[in-house]
């Protein structure tokens, strides 16, 4: 049970894992960690784990700002476990859960993973997709009350300053992974189908107009797409064999039907499952690794929120 007092509901439902969606949470506790001055984006954070872990690899050494790009843009694991050691080593875990508490983010857990390493990520981390919107809204700079707590209190967008709001959506929206509720990296392909139509950022672009991601290659020319790009999309993408995750905060482009939405969506089609009309993959290229239902899903809620103008600010989908 992720929420206390709730052993006896009606209804029993299994939070799908958040995959490395989870690294949304890891990085607002950095970032509440550089507000509270205790460390800066600028340092450098000498990751050394006293035991080593497959997921997170071994001692490393970088800037706190080059350790949340990678984190966040390309889904480091290796960043996020040195960015989570770096939380133990200031014994602020046990606080970024009693923060998620206090917000009323109570689905918020980072729980069970290892003071040693920074990994161990498990079944005690745990997020829903409202509360996973709500806390996009706070990144996202929401005016005024955006709810009460339990507890009373009014939660603002203040859980951050402005400048790390800045800084957290900057590198949201340079995500390379747009292959889940948006397919441009698949731009003109067959398969998967088109999903919302987003922006890739200039950063993943060759000059033949194909992305590469961390080694991945895409191999598809997405400067067509880009052309016709409607919106922004600051995301984080997750998945594992039995969950699948996407996240993230959407703006129209100048001259675009407005659009400025919250959209999280968590799923237990990891890539254990695969569309039946799944080509081959061809020699080199990234594989499509989640189900295209996702794009389709994407694409149509985007449809439905152009025709809304910009009205709904967030919504859980």
């Amino acid at each position: 049970d992720v929420v206390p007092g709730r052993e006896n509901a009606s209804t029993d439902f299994m939070l799908p894992y958040p995959a490395s969606v989870l690294k949304l949470m890891i990085n607002f506790g950095v970032l509440r960690l550089v507000d509270k001055g205790v460390i800066k984006l600028d340092d450098t954070y000498a990751y050394n784990p006293t035991t080593v872990s497959s997921l997170c690899g071994g001692a490393t050494s970088d800037t706190i700002r080059n350790y949340v790009d990678a984190s966040l843009t390309w889904s480091s694991n290796g960043a996020s476990c040195a960015l989570l050691k770096m939380l133990w080593d200031h014994n602020a875990v046990d606080d970024l859960n009693q923060t998620f508490q206090d917000l009323g983010l109570e689905t918020l857990q980072v729980k069970g993973t290892n003071a040693a390493n920074g990994g161990h990520w498990s079944n005690p981390v745990t997020m829903s997709s409202l509360d996973t919107a709500k806390l996009l809204s706070l990144i996202n700079g929401a005016p005024g009350t955006v709810w009460t707590a339990p507890n009373g209190n009014a939660v603002t967008a203040d859980v951050l300053s402005p400048s790390s709001r800045e800084f957290f959506k900057k590198e949201l929206a340079d995500q390379g992974m747009n292959d889940v509720l948006s397919t441009s990296n698949w731009c003109g392909a067959d398969y998967p189908a088109p999903g919302m139509p987003q922006v890739v950022p200039q950063r993943w672009i060759a000059a033949d107009g194909t992305v590469t991601v961390d080694g991945d290659a895409y191999q598809h020319d997405v400067r067509p797409c880009n052309a016709k790009a409607e919106v922004t999309f600051a995301h984080k993408t997750g998945l594992v064999s039995n969950s699948g995750s996407d996240a993230g905060i959407v703006r129209n482009l100048p001259g675009k039907n407005g659009r400025n939405y919250i959209i999280a969506v968590f799923s237990n089609l990891g890539d254990q499952y695969q569309d039946p009309n799944r080509p081959p993959t061809a020699p080199g290229a990234h594989p499509v690794a989640y189900s295209e239902k996702y794009a389709q899903l994407g694409l149509a809620i985007d449809k439905y929120e152009a025709t809304l103008g910009g009205t709904a600010a967030a919504r859980r989908r």
